[in-house]
């Protein structure tokens, strides 16, 4: 990836006096003057640029916007967005610069006044012969942000493809550019692999790990809990379960709407930890600020009444993609104030830059959605800035908090099965099929669900950092916890590493000296207590039976007996009841028996 540091403001209009736009950029980065680089370099009718989330892709474009317009290479600008309140902060920041956008515009000629126009992808899919007349009569750049909406739905990706293949350039941007369902992307270029498969080709990456390597991003602390859940299902039976313990997809699905019913325990003690968190943080970063992401408005309304009792203070309710909504989210980002709550508009695209405390309640479980909620958060003003997200102990959520640094591109072709291979992409198009519906308000879905939740409880499981785990489980408000939440909010990220490590071994210090009848927790760290889905679960035990099987044929011991032997040594209840960790343990440990005997 080219980082060409080659100065370029001789290319620019006077309001790019070798500066980036005032309000997003003191100037420009290493990644934004590579990208300008290779594009002033190429002349490329249609250029992808793939930044992560809070990297800095406005800025970019609006760079590159005013040297197109300076060379006298377009004459407007037009730029497409997600939602109405991205149409208006594009025209904003656009403005900043002496781009002048008009975020209202509906049909007939543009006033003389305005450069261009803000759009929304909806908009376009309403008259694209409007747009496309506009385009033949002047030579225009179109930005496409967060291109990968263009597939949302056919009618949107045709609607670009009409209204936008006259155009003399066009500029795609997005966060995250993949999809799971085979929609092409309109104006991006898909590349065939030596698998035969087509996928997404960018002409300018710049993801997490670089962004966090170079400071433009904030290293993200995962905060996650856990705790016992109970709930009634339509059959009328009640049943319990703990948050992170192997349970059927339904289950799962259960607990976690359990977990964030504000009428349990879970959301306030969760709540009030994210509230702590942020006072610390605030230590360092005076006006940071949290945001809850919520599932529905009822929910929303319920949440920001928990942090009014929590706090003493009120929180910013976002409901809705109005003009209402907007304002609020405008007057939150320009203000000191602690708490916004939002229904998933606040999740892609919206810039607020000093948000560093998030809680992550909604059951959207989709890396696509994942990836832009946390890239609310992630947006570094100073150096040593730390983010930090609060989430249920969720399989699927913990393994995107995992793999923050993983790149994906959108695949245009669904993998064909031969013989027993399966499609590897099969639950996440499920999944995001959910996500990428055009829905910002109650989806109603979660009067359908066959539960009602009965009550919950919190308990602080483990904090995820740059891949690795580190924690025991904790009560809410003890010693322990607040350890964790202690974290100071201005660190380098080795140094964040550095104390998760000194945290946890206090930790495990502590819990030696109790004893062990105190203990009515897991006392084991967090890389010992593996938090893995029902079906691996059963995989793990499969494993296990078979490596055991495999050693009565070498040691002539019946199967019982090295099952008791494996109990005795590695410590736990019978396989059945055993935790993935303890499982994993004994394999490691039968393993290590045959080889001894070989």
């Amino acid at each position: 990836m080219s980082t060409t540091a080659a100065s370029t403001s001789h290319h620019l209009s006077p309001a790019f006096p070798g500066r980036a736009p005032w309000g997003t950029a003191s100037k420009l980065r290493a990644w934004q003057q590579g990208a300008l680089d290779k594009y002033i370099q190429e002349q490329p009718r249609d250029f992808l640029a793939v930044a992560t989330p809070g990297a800095g892709k406005t800025t970019f474009a609006l760079t590159l916007a005013s040297w197109l317009l300076h060379h006298h290479v377009i004459q407007q600008v037009t730029v497409v967005a997600p939602t109405e309140h991205l149409k208006k902060q594009w025209a904003e920041a656009a403005a900043r610069v002496g781009i002048k956008l008009d975020p209202e515009y509906s049909a007939g000629p543009l006033s003389r006044e305005y450069h261009g126009i803000a759009i929304t992808y909806a908009g376009v899919g309403v008259r694209p012969m409007l747009h496309r007349n506009r385009i033949e009569q002047r030579k225009t750049l179109v930005i496409l942000d967060e291109i990968h909406h263009a597939g949302d739905s056919r009618s949107w990706g045709e609607a670009c493809l009409e209204a936008f293949e006259p155009a003399t350039r066009r500029l795609a941007l997005t966060g995250t550019p993949f999809r799971s369902d085979t929609n092409p992307i309109p104006f991006v270029t898909y590349e065939e692999g030596n698998d035969g498969i087509r996928r997404s080709s960018a002409d300018y990456t710049y993801g997490y790990g670089n962004a966090l390597g170079d400071g433009v991003v904030r290293p993200v602390i995962f905060l996650s809990y856990s705790g016992n859940m109970r709930w009634r299902t339509k059959a009328g039976d009640e049943i319990e379960a703990r948050l992170g313990e192997p349970m059927t997809k339904d289950a799962v699905s259960q607990a976690w709407r359990t977990a964030l019913d504000p009428r349990g325990d879970w959301m306030p003690n969760v709540l009030r930890a994210a509230d702590q968190r942020l006072s610390e943080v605030r230590k360092g970063i005076p006006d940071a600020g949290a945001l809850v992401i919520a599932s529905d408005q009822d929910s929303a309304r319920a949440y920001a009444k928990l942090i009014r009792e929590i706090t003493g203070t009120k929180a910013t309710l976002v409901l809705s993609d109005e003009a209402a909504a907007s304002q609020r989210i405008e007057d939150f980002s320009h203000s000191d104030d602690r708490w916004m709550v939002a229904v998933r508009m606040v999740s892609e695209g919206v810039d607020v830059p000093r948000l560093a405390v998030g809680v992550y309640a909604t059951t959207i479980s989709t890396p696509l959605f994942f990836a832009q909620a946390v890239g609310r958060f992630v947006r570094s003003r100073r150096r040593g800035e730390t983010a930090s997200v609060f989430l249920p102990t969720i399989p699927n959520l913990l393994g995107f908090a995992n793999e923050m640094e993983v790149e994906r591109d959108h695949v245009l072709d669904k993998p064909k099965k031969d013989g027993e291979e399966e499609n590897p992409y099969a639950e996440e198009e499920k999944l995001l099929e959910e996500a990428e519906k055009q829905q910002d308000e109650d989806t109603g879905d979660q009067d359908q669900l066959p539960f009602e939740a009965l009550e919950s409880d919190a308990v602080f499981d483990r904090v995820l950092y740059d891949g690795a785990e580190f924690g025991m489980q904790a009560h809410p408000g003890s010693e322990e916890e607040q350890d964790y939440l202690g974290i100071p909010g201005l660190l380098e990220p080795d140094q964040v590493q550095m104390l998760l490590q000194k945290r946890q071994a206090k930790q495990i210090a502590h819990s030696r000296k109790k004893p062990d009848t105190e203990a009515d927790l897991l006392e084991l760290p967090a890389e010992r207590r593996p938090v893995v889905t029902h079906k691996e679960l059963l995989e793990l035990r499969k494993e296990l039976n078979s490596l055991v099987g495999a050693y009565v044929h070498q040691s002539g011991k019946p199967h019982g007996v090295i099952h008791t032997e494996l109990r005795r040594v590695c410590g736990g209840p019978p396989s059945a009841e055993a935790t993935a960790g303890q499982i994993r343990e004994r394999i490691k440990k039968v393993r290590e028996w045959a080889t001894r005997m070989r």
